[in-house]
């Protein structure tokens, strides 16, 4: 009767064995797929204005809400990690007429909604102190503002240059391409010299009543760099991917290029 006791516990004994090991395994797997997807985590930088002044116009304009909140939050539910980024640091100017109720979207109801985020926006990191080795890729969004500072700016000429050379992509929509004003390949050519790209139109920007204030049109310039440029009817959603740039055409291409950019990092 004793051995059969024994014998009981023995098998118990085993059988409890077995199952913590197996679940020890299953932890320890567990553990190392999250440290796989910690460490294959792909980063993007967000590369924002800090002009928010509309020329001699006495009004304010910024970055695009849209243009911002859209790729975001498009990026960022995909387990995308975002960093922020102006030329002077802290809060970007938003441009005032992107908060009007007729250019509300789902992203833009959801940002304004969004204390976190809002809080991150504030402090944006100064562009100086930014390095691509840092990031997977680059995106900048829109709005008047990048026509004044980032398409002159030193440091986000040589962040593009960098991240281009580097095989990085380079997205931008709206009139965030004028960025690529004075970007160069290595040889010295324009950046876009030869590559399919688009942003916002000549009549898109007549249709805002802008031409004679902005400081240059991105699709003349887009054109006068020796850009592929294309585009559809005007606020048509539109992108184009060349290589490693990405464009779109206005602020309802925004989707369209963070949908891009994402597969792109895959």
């Amino acid at each position: 009767m004793k051995k059969v006791t024994i014998m009981v516990i023995a098998i118990a004994l085993f059988s409890s064995c077995a199952k913590n090991t197996k679940k020890n395994n299953v932890i320890e797997q567990e553990i190392n797929t999250n440290t796989k997807k910690n460490t294959t985590m792909k980063k993007v930088l967000f590369v924002l204005t800090s002009h928010e002044d509309l020329g001699n116009t006495g009004e304010k304009t910024g970055f695009w809400i849209e243009e911002f909140a859209t790729p975001y939050y498009l990026l960022k539910d995909k387990g995308i990690q975002i960093t922020l980024a102006s030329p002077k640091g802290g809060q970007p100017p938003i441009d005032p007429k992107s908060s009007l109720p007729d250019f509300q979207t789902p992203a833009t109801v959801r940002f304004n909604e969004d204390k976190e985020t809002q809080e991150v926006l504030s402090k944006t990191l100064k562009l100086e102190n930014v390095n691509h080795a840092d990031y997977d890729a680059v995106f900048y969004p829109g709005g008047h503002g990048p026509l004044w500072d980032l398409a002159e700016d030193k440091n986000s000429i040589a962040l593009i240059e960098s991240f281009y050379n580097n095989n990085k992509p380079v997205a931008a929509v709206c009139h965030a391409p004028a960025i690529f004003k004075h970007t160069k390949n290595t040889d010295g050519t324009p950046l876009v010299n030869g590559k399919k790209v688009t942003g916002f139109t000549n009549g898109e920007e007549e249709a805002v009543q802008l031409t004679k204030i902005v400081p240059f049109l991105v699709e003349d310039m887009l054109k006068n760099n020796g850009g592929i440029y294309s585009k559809k009817a005007d606020w048509n959603p539109y992108a184009v991917e060349d290589g490693l740039l990405i464009t779109g055409q206005n602020p309802a291409s925004s989707e369209l290029v963070a949908e891009i950019l994402l597969e792109r990092l895959k």
